[in-house]
């Protein structure tokens, strides 16, 4: 019985993995440990001067990141504008539909 409790909750546990990942929210999460990770090589001295090309290339990287996750505020920031917009139309002047009569 045990057995098949824990192969379904394994089973069940991988799309919703999966799922989570593949989110924003996951992609958010990971740039922000890459993000760490890359803080601590330039802290000790693995990521080369700010004047090398593996240091501008890195650089350059996480600039690149920066604005993929610019992009994306910027496409969640519409959307809950227009979902505001939507809201507000509705509520203010909720009679304005028709009702059958």
């Amino acid at each position: 019985m045990w057995v098949l409790v824990v192969v379904l909750l394994v089973a069940l546990m991988i799309p919703i993995t999966a799922i989570l990942l593949d989110s924003p929210l996951g992609r958010s999460f990971a740039r922000r440990l890459e993000g760490r990770s890359f803080a601590r090589r330039l802290d000790q001295g693995d990521g080369g001067g700010a004047g090398s090309g593996a240091g501008v290339r890195k650089l350059e990287q996480r600039v690149e990141t920066l604005e993929t996750d610019l992009e994306d505020l910027n496409r969640s920031i519409a959307g809950m504008r227009e979902e505001l917009q939507f809201v507000q139309r509705l509520l203010e002047d909720p009679g304005k539909k028709k009702r059958p009569t």
